[in-house]
């Protein structure tokens, strides 16, 4: 089991698109050669900035409650895993439900699989492949005192709103300490970037239904 005082922090506005994380990926002994995550562009028409994509590890799974066949299983340590493969079907519900864009269906294997935070390791009190190679610390595994001291000015959130749903997860999310938000309104920032205001790229909320502020 993944020790209770170790988490697994993502700091977007670290993230320096250098891919090794996605590289690091393929050499966890349990993925075979594949990569269980991906870069994501947050605006390619006007910045290369990008952000990792691995699996937020959601209290109450939403791939997993769309599962026709109960193939995904959340341990009891909050690590939600790949499907199982005697059971999935490769329906792809889950790649539609999931709010962050991350199962993938493996065509050639028909079977759902997705970053499982490297089970094999932090089950052991290891770090992630991607947290031992990324050069900006961007996604980081260790303690909440480690991450607050490398981190002052930004606070761990893993509360995040998709519209009236809260979604909370054992990963965390590193936004602005001045922003004083408790969770991160994801439906209210795309709606901003939709009708082309500028918004930040942790756009927090106290309120679900408040205004998304500009920068």
């Amino acid at each position: 089991m993944v020790p209770e005082h170790l988490n697994f922090y993502i700091d977007p506005n670290r993230c320096i698109g250098c891919q090794a994380c996605v590289q690091a990926c393929t050499e966890c002994d349990t993925h075979k050669g594949q990569t269980m995550i991906h870069l994501e562009y947050v605006n390619r028409t006007e910045s290369v900035q990008t952000v990792p994509v691995v699996c937020m590890h959601c209290d109450a799974p939403t791939c997993a409650e769309v599962c026709p066949a109960d193939a995904i299983k959340r341990t009891p340590d909050g690590v939600v895993q790949s499907a199982r493969k005697p059971r999935c079907i490769a329906c792809g519900n889950c790649v539609v439900a999931c709010p962050f864009g991350v199962p993938e269906v493996f065509v050639e294997e028909q079977l759902m699989k997705k970053c499982d935070m490297c089970y094999d390791r932090t089950s052991v009190g290891k770090r992630p492949m991607c947290a031992t190679v990324c050069p900006s610390q961007a996604l980081f595994f260790g303690t909440r005192e480690q991450i607050e001291k490398l981190r002052p000015r930004s606070t761990p959130v893993n509360e995040f709103q998709f519209g009236s749903q809260k979604i909370t997860t054992r990963v965390s999310m590193m936004v602005p300490k001045e922003s004083q938000a408790r969770y991160v309104d994801v439906v209210a920032a795309m709606d901003a970037h939709a009708t082309g205001r500028r918004v930040s790229l942790n756009v927090v909320s106290e309120d679900p239904f408040a205004e998304v502020p500009t920068v």
